[in-house]
């Protein structure tokens, strides 16, 4: 999903809702701070957003232009209708949101994750999915290790706590691996390269333009 069809998913949240604030969740709220992030943060089709003042509205959401919708169907991408209770989220989160509003969104105002709040809270759930999400933040130096220590310790449950630093470990991990593998692929390229410098350029055989006999 671009920022683009994301403000069209915020114009007809705050349109089917009624809704002047709509919050987004989950992976694509990354475009609130990073309006043109790296292609692999963005294969999602689908928007969690839900009305800032009444997420009880999320379920209408869903109906209107949700998965299989005739919206769906037209624009190739959709929204869940997801309150903020179903994610968890770092204490604070409300006061660290990224607004965002422009001429396409007409009059609706879109509040998401912090980058932070949305990487500590993939890691809570942990799917693979979001540690690959994860992988790819740190990767792109979108959010740093340490401050995403910092914002995992402001989770009230220790389970929740324990659980994001545990998948942060197996994300390291994860991280090590596509760095070794990039590494391995520009030293690739570069042999090529060098090879390709210093190979002398095949010689062409001489031609004859003398008379040619007759059989």
């Amino acid at each position: 999903m671009t920022r683009q069809q994301l403000e069209h998913v915020v114009r007809a949240a705050g349109a089917i809702t009624d809704e002047r604030k709509i919050l987004v969740l989950g992976s694509q709220s990354i475009l609130g701070a990073f309006p043109h992030p790296p292609d692999s943060l963005t294969v999602s089709r689908e928007a969690d957003v839900c009305p800032v003042n009444d997420p009880a509205k999320a379920d209408l959401i869903s109906g209107a232009i949700g998965e299989v919708s005739q919206f769906d169907s037209t624009f190739g991408y959709y929204a869940h209708g997801l309150p903020p209770t179903a994610c968890p989220l770092p204490q604070g989160w409300e006061q660290r949101l990224v607004p965002f509003h422009n001429a396409n969104t007409r009059g609706v105002t879109a509040l998401c994750l912090a980058p932070l709040d949305l990487a500590s809270s993939k890691l809570v759930a942990g799917r693979d999915k979001d540690k690959e999400f994860v992988a790819e933040m740190l990767r792109h130096q979108l959010i740093e290790e340490q401050s995403l220590k910092e914002r995992i310790v402001l989770f009230e449950e220790a389970a929740q706590r324990r659980t994001a630093l545990e998948n942060l470990e197996l994300v390291r991990a994860r991280l090590a691996v596509l760095v070794k593998e990039a590494n391995a692929l520009r030293e690739q390229i570069e042999r090529r390269e060098a090879a390709a410098r210093i190979s002398p350029a095949p010689q062409q055989r001489p031609t004859s333009n003398g008379p040619r006999m007759s059989m």
